[in-house]
C-alpha cells in the first residue's frame, strides 16, 4: 500500500487531453506489469488513481509508460507532469489480457479513444513475436483524426504486414481519407474464423457491448471476447469495494473480464 517513487523520464503529448509519461524507479523497480494490468499512480498532495500500463521497457533499465487523459484533479496533474516530477506508484494490479494463453489464435483488438492505451502493449508484444499468433487486426476509433493516440506508431503499424490496422473517426475533416463512423462497421465487415479467434476490447462500455454482440453474431464464443472494465479503483487490492460490479471487485477480478462474465453484468439496468 506504500507508494514507491518513480520519476518522469520523458513525456509526449498525444492530443489536447492526453499525455504519455515514461517513468523510471528512483530506487528499485516494482514488479513488471503484464499487458492489461494497471498501476495506482499517486500525485503527492492531490490524490491517487488507477491507470493502465501502456508500455514497459525491459530490465535492467525498466521504465513504465502510462497514457493519461485529463478528466479530474489527479489525472490533470499527471497529464501535465513535467520531466523530473516524482510520482508515487503501487502495483501492478488486476488481470491482464492473457496474451500468453492465446498462442496460435487470430486476434482482434478493438479500441475506442483512450482505450487504445491498454491495448498498445498487446500490439508491441505481437510485433516482437510475430510467429506466436495467426492474423492480427486492430480497429481503432476516435472523435477526429487528431485525437488518435500514438499517431506515429499507428502509421508504422499500418505499414506493417503483421497487423491489419483499420481506423475510423466520428468527425471527418479535410484530408481524412479513412473511414467515418463507429468501430462496429469495420468489425461487421471483417471475415474471421470464429473458433480460432480471441477479441480484446477496450473503450466506452456501449462500444464494447456493441462490438461484443457483433462478435457473438459472427460465432465467437463469449468466453473468447475479453473486455476491459473501468470503475473507481480506489485501493487496488479489493478492500474498499468502490469498484464493485455485481460479484466482481474489478481491481482484483478485472479490469480484463471475459464477456461470458461481463455481458450479464453490463446488461443490468439501475432503477
Amino acid at each position: 500500500m506504500t507508494p514507491i517513487p518513480y520519476r518522469v523520464r520523458s513525456r509526449a503529448d498525444e492530443n489536447r487531453e492526453c499525455s504519455t509519461l515514461h517513468l523510471a524507479p528512483v530506487h528499485g523497480p516494482l514488479g513488471t506489469p503484464r499487458p492489461g494490468e494497471f498501476m495506482m499512480m499517486y500525485v503527492f498532495g492531490i490524490g491517487e488513481i488507477a491507470v493502465s500500463v501502456s508500455g514497459v521497457t525491459a530490465a535492467p533499465d525498466t521504465t513504465l509508460a502510462h497514457t493519461v487523459r485529463a478528466v479530474g484533479a489527479v489525472s490533470t496533474a499527471l497529464r501535465d507532469a513535467q520531466v523530473g516530477t516524482v510520482i508515487g506508484m503501487r502495483g501492478p494490479f488486476g488481470t491482464g489480457w492473457g496474451l500468453q494463453d492465446v498462442t496460435g489464435r487470430d486476434l482482434i483488438l478493438v479500441a475506442g479513444g483512450v482505450g487504445l492505451a491498454p491495448l498498445r502493449p498487446v500490439v508491441l508484444a505481437v510485433l516482437a513475436n510475430r510467429a506466436a499468433h495467426g492474423t492480427v487486426t486492430l480497429i481503432a476509433g476516435a472523435r477526429s483524426h487528431d485525437e488518435f493516440l500514438f499517431g506515429a506508431e499507428l502509421r508504422r503499424w499500418s505499414q506493417d504486414r503483421t497487423i491489419g490496422v483499420k481506423l475510423t473517426v466520428d468527425i471527418p475533416v479535410q484530408g481524412w481519407s479513412g473511414e467515418v463512423g463507429l468501430v462496429t462497421e469495420p468489425l461487421r465487415r471483417l471475415a474471421l474464423r470464429p473458433g480460432k479467434t480471441t477479441a480484446f476490447l477496450c473503450g466506452p462500455e456501449p462500444m464494447m457491448r456493441s462490438c461484443s454482440e457483433e462478435l457473438l453474431r459472427k460465432g465467437v464464443p463469449a468466453g473468447d471476447i475479453r473486455v476491459a472494465l473501468e470503475r473507481n479503483m480506489a485501493c487496488g487490492v479489493g478492500w474498499c469495494g468502490h469498484c464493485q460490479l455485481g460479484p466482481l471487485l474489478l481491481c482484483r477480478d478485472g479490469p480484463v473480464v471475459g464477456y461470458d462474465v461481463a455481458g450479464p453484468l453490463l446488461a443490468v439496468r439501475e432503477l
